[in-house]
């Protein structure tokens, strides 16, 4: 199943299932209550949004080898982990803004898991039940301000820096390789595997959750495969996902 969160002029911001016709509405959410209604909103009355509003992304750096590699660094012996805010995710075809203080702004085409219930302390061969599903991100990056401060909470943490999307799907399975492809203005920048992941998922999900109680929505961004570089304002970037779809969002000036 394909989950997406909408706006249409049939009903108020909501959840739906992908359907050929269209999105059939559901009563709830897919993380409380799901009930499906006899609504089937048309495509082109629908205007996508972020797939979740999560309480929390988690990311995770240098969790592909020639990623860490084009930067000159060796592969963490555990996960590294850091937060981006809520406040920075964003839906396709929003606008990433590109702020004044930054020179240099990268994208990052990423894996998202969506959590689908509370995941603490929970062991690897036990993280399955707990994943919603998967969607396709963007870990937006200031490169130089990463850089200068020496930590990553300003670089990757401005609104707009997690476009996630176009929808959740249920169904993906990680370890047989999907394929990530990042693409600007139609030429392509990143293209990857998940089967190259470092530590995958599974082992993600358990290690973050003996730091943090993960809550039904969450996301985690689970890295980057090499090709990162900068786009700029009037560009547009795509994630492709295989599997999930296509994210695609315009770059302004912030």
């Amino acid at each position: 199943m394909k989950i997406v969160r909408i706006d249409s002029d049939v009903d108020d911001i909501t959840y739906g299932a992908v359907e050929p016709e269209g999105i059939r509405i559901h009563r709830g959410t897919p993380l409380v209550a799901w009930e499906p209604t006899e609504t089937v909103v048309p495509w082109d009355r629908a205007r996508l949004l972020a797939p979740v509003i999560p309480t929390k992304v988690v990311a995770v750096g240098r969790n592909y080898v020639e990623h860490a590699e084009e930067f000159g660094h060796e592969v963490p012996e555990q996960p590294l982990i850091f937060l981006k805010p809520p406040t920075s995710v964003i839906g396709p075809l929003q606008a990433i803004r590109v702020p004044p203080e930054t020179n240099r702004i990268e994208h990052e085409a990423e894996l998202a898991v969506v959590i689908g219930k509370v995941t603490r302390r929970v062991a690897v061969e036990d993280v399955g039940p707990h994943i919603l599903g998967y969607t396709a991100a963007n870990d937006v990056t200031a490169r130089d301000l990463q850089r200068s401060d020496g930590q990553w909470t300003r670089g990757k943490g401005f609104d707009t820096f997690c476009p996630l999307g176009p929808a959740i799907d249920t169904e993906l399975d990680p370890a047989e390789g999907l394929s990530i492809i990042c693409r600007v203005n139609d030429e392509i920048r990143q293209t990857g595997s998940t089967s190259d992941m470092v530590f995958p998922v599974g082992e993600l999900v358990s290690y973050i959750s003996q730091v943090m109680t993960l809550l039904p929505g969450d996301v985690i961004l689970t890295g980057t495969p090499s090709g990162v570089g900068p786009f700029d304002v009037g560009d547009r970037v795509e994630v492709e996902i295989e599997g999930v779809g296509v994210l695609v969002n315009p770059v302004v000036q912030g």
